[in-house]
């Protein structure tokens, strides 16, 4: 991968945790949120095409993910916003700034800029999470067959085979990520999927882009045009070819997006 002049990896230390984060480019700030179970290093192609258009792309890893370190406790979005808050004044990002959130990256976007809107010029959500919904059947089988897989290999089991059988369980009903997790992410991603930010939506105050791949089966395309709906200054873009991570599915399209709005 060949990363244009002036990319940097660094290390900052921010509410006791050390933070990994890349920046790149100069001029306007652009601060990119990834979604959950992701990183920066899913960013650096649009990384790379932002920066030589003028902008200073800053992604950090979240904690928890990436390169930087697990928090000592559960979390929830609040907790996420303030430590943003506390990344931002430790990377001496002083001017309002642009800020985009994919997916899990959307909720803390959504909730800093009812708390913040001075700091912000513009968001992108992006495939944003932060509607909860209600299960459907498949989503209840799913979750009821999780908690008959913890029934039948207990986690506090030794017997080697139990562990073995236990993960391809989990493997097979499509919970990998949930299985990967460690005791404190498992906890917070529990108390994050349980908060509904519907009712903040109408308080977004700032101009919002809401970009959504027509193929996303994570989180559909009708909770964007409820986004649509609740958000005061929204506008709504359609990816048709583009499943839950446009980043990943058409960078070059999604840059040009990204682009676009960012400089009218």
């Amino acid at each position: 991968m060949v990363i244009s002049q002036g990319f940097k990896e660094k290390k900052i230390l921010i509410q006791g945790l050390e933070v990994n984060y890349k920046i790149q480019g100069v001029e306007s700030p652009l601060l990119i949120l990834h979604g959950w179970g992701n990183s920066s290093d899913a960013w650096v192609s649009i990384q790379k095409i932002l920066a030589e258009e003028g902008f200073k792309v800053i992604v950090p890893d979240l904690p928890g993910f990436g390169k930087s370190k697990t928090p000592k406790k559960y979390w929830n979005i609040d907790d996420y916003v303030w430590w943003l808050q506390s990344f931002i004044e430790k990377t001496k990002i002083r001017k309002p700034f642009f800020l985009l959130g994919h997916s899990f990256g959307g909720r803390i976007a959504i909730k800093f800029s009812v708390k913040y809107p001075e700091k912000i010029k513009s968001q992108i959500l992006l495939d944003s999470a932060g509607i909860k919904s209600n299960l459907n059947f498949k989503q209840k089988t799913i979750f009821l067959l999780v908690k008959i897989g913890n029934y039948l290999f207990p986690k506090k089991s030794l017997v080697e085979f139990g562990n073995i059988a236990r993960n391809i369980f989990y493997k097979i009903i499509r919970e990998k990520d949930y299985v990967k997790l460690n005791e404190t992410m498992k906890g917070t991603i529990k108390k994050i999927l349980n908060e509904d930010l519907l009712d903040f939506l109408p308080n977004i105050k700032i101009k919002t882009l809401l970009v959504w791949g027509k193929r996303d089966k994570m989180i559909p395309i009708k909770y964007a045009y409820l986004m649509k709906e609740k958000i005061p200054n929204s506008k709504l873009i359609i990816l048709p070819d583009s499943g839950h991570s446009p980043q990943r599915d058409n960078p070059k399209k999604l840059a040009q997006i990204i682009i676009r709005f960012l400089r009218p």
